[in-house]
């Protein structure tokens, strides 16, 4: 399965610029990771950007009005998915400042928050990476996540 991480904007700190380079640059070791950057511009238009980005993808909208799953969770329904068989590729769709359309959002599968706080979108990017980096790491077995 391979995985799509779709961001309204580049990351401009360079904390954020450098925790993104360094997930990415883990997450390659366990399979197909990419970071898409789309403009970042009004609600709408940032929306149709993200929703062209993400094709045919099983489409994840991080939103804090989302599920919240634990990671242990998050892992056990890629598992699942990957078993099944049926999804090729995973699409997170982050927006910018003013967040997701309620149009986008009805076009995804699963809405999923990482927080119930409001997270700044290159926040946001760094949790999401690194939740994929642990979920990674409980399927290969590795100590990295404790329960």
């Amino acid at each position: 399965m391979q995985f799509r991480i779709i961001v309204a904007g580049k990351p401009a700190l360079t904390y954020a610029k450098m925790a993104v380079d360094d997930y990415l640059k883990r997450l390659t070791r366990y399979g197909s990771y990419e970071l898409i950057i789309v403009k970042a511009g009004d609600k709408e238009a940032v929306s149709e950007r993200l929703l062209q980005a993400s094709g045919h993808c099983y489409r994840i909208a991080l939103d804090e009005r989302g599920t919240t799953p634990t990671t242990r969770e998050l892992a056990n329904t890629f598992n699942s998915m990957k078993m099944a068989g049926e999804v090729k590729t995973v699409a997170f769709l982050i927006g910018a400042a003013d967040g997701h359309t309620q149009e986008l959002r009805s076009q995804c599968q699963l809405t999923l928050s990482i927080s119930s706080l409001t997270l700044q979108h290159e926040i946001a990017l760094i949790v999401l990476l690194e939740q994929l980096y642990r979920v990674e790491t409980i399927h290969a077995g590795s100590p990295y996540h404790r329960d």
